[in-house]
């Protein structure tokens, strides 16, 4: 994972000597928003209008944050609207390619070979790291977001007046639980297992790993009586969460070495996690052959003979018995 330094390319690691072997992500640095009318979102600038055609993305399908915003253009029928790059598994010295390989897609927009080039593209002194990902307008010729929460907000909803299916995985009554959820998750689980995995002190990881277990712990507990993360219906919580859930055995267990436990060690977790899966369209967004190598192949830190395991063997499509709570009174909400 390197970075671009005044939109020079500069091979680079995380830095962790000066976090006590921690490592901490950097926030993305393009932060518009697709809007119905053009007006301005949260951040960023206006001019921004949702209409079909107009945008592209880039995704890896091993990156966690990438998959939440291919999971919404599925769920939300905006594969007609917004195309689609897929990189190559491997990111080496250049970072993130479009080299060929399985599952690649190659940039319709630039011709990239590398996607720091569409990052240069948008900002010739673009300075910091190069990540998936990328929500770009080919009206004006740039990057519109590289924040995969707030892509995944814009196709919840932007789009509704222009095609796109109904339903609405942040619905108002619903968006404080949800936030709520999502600052337990985040730091805990999403970005925790890599804060496991690339932690280069056994405190660092030590602090991290156990975060991450009593988070499920936790999670485990409330999926006791409640179908999904707020009761009976799935929100951006539940999709935010399901990306590094279908991942963790596979990767996370023996990767980054998050291997108290494993995902179908939690009844109720492990049910959920199928039970998401199973949602019409779902399985389609999970490339675990990709993941997999993307993962053991890429970190040479982490993994340096490069050897990517055959197993472990998930059937993510045996019944889940979840369908119970559909029926049932669900817990009353603080």
């Amino acid at each position: 994972m390197g970075l671009l330094v005044e939109g020079k390319w500069q091979n680079e690691w995380y830095d962790t000597t000066s976090t006590g072997g921690r490592f901490e992500r950097k926030a993305p640095s393009f932060r518009n928003w697709i809007t119905k009318d053009g007006s301005a979102g949260p951040s960023g600038i206006s001019g921004f209008k949702a209409e079909p055609s107009r945008y592209h993305l880039y995704v890896s399908l091993a990156c966690p944050w990438a998959h939440r915003t291919i999971i919404y253009r599925k769920l939300k029928g905006l594969e007609g609207m917004i195309s689609m790059s897929v990189v190559n598994a491997f990111m080496g010295d250049e970072g993130w390619t479009f080299a060929p390989g399985e599952g690649v897609v190659a940039d319709p927009i630039h011709n990239a070979l590398n996607v720091h080039e569409i990052y240069t593209a948008a900002q010739a002194d673009y300075t910091g790291r190069v990540t998936v990902p990328i929500l770009w307008d080919k009206k004006t010729n740039t990057i519109v977001s590289n924040e995969s929460p707030e892509i995944t907000r814009m196709f919840n909803s932007a789009f509704d007046e222009v095609g796109a299916l109904p339903g609405d995985f942040s619905p108002p009554e619903l968006l404080a639980e949800i936030d709520e959820l999502n600052e337990f998750i985040y730091p805990t689980i999403n970005n925790g297992v890599y804060r496991a995995g690339f932690a280069t002190t056994q405190e660092a990881y030590n602090e991290a790993v156990v975060e991450v277990f009593d988070a499920l712990d936790t999670l485990e507990t409330r999926l006791e009586n409640r179908r999904y993360l707020t009761g009976n219906t799935i929100t951006e919580a539940d999709w935010r969460l399901f990306t590094t859930l279908v991942r963790f055995d596979a990767v996370y267990v023996g990767h980054f070495k998050c291997n108290l436990r494993r995902i179908v060690d939690y009844p109720n977790v492990w049910a959920y996690l199928r039970d998401l899966y199973q949602v019409p369209g779902i399985a389609d967004t999970v490339a675990m052959d990709y993941i997999k190598a993307h993962y053991y192949a890429s970190h040479e830190t982490i993994n340096p003979t490069r050897i990517i395991p055959s197993g472990p063997l998930i059937d993510f499509n045996t019944a889940h018995g979840r369908e119970q709570f559909s029926a049932e009174k669900q817990p009353k909400r603080a």
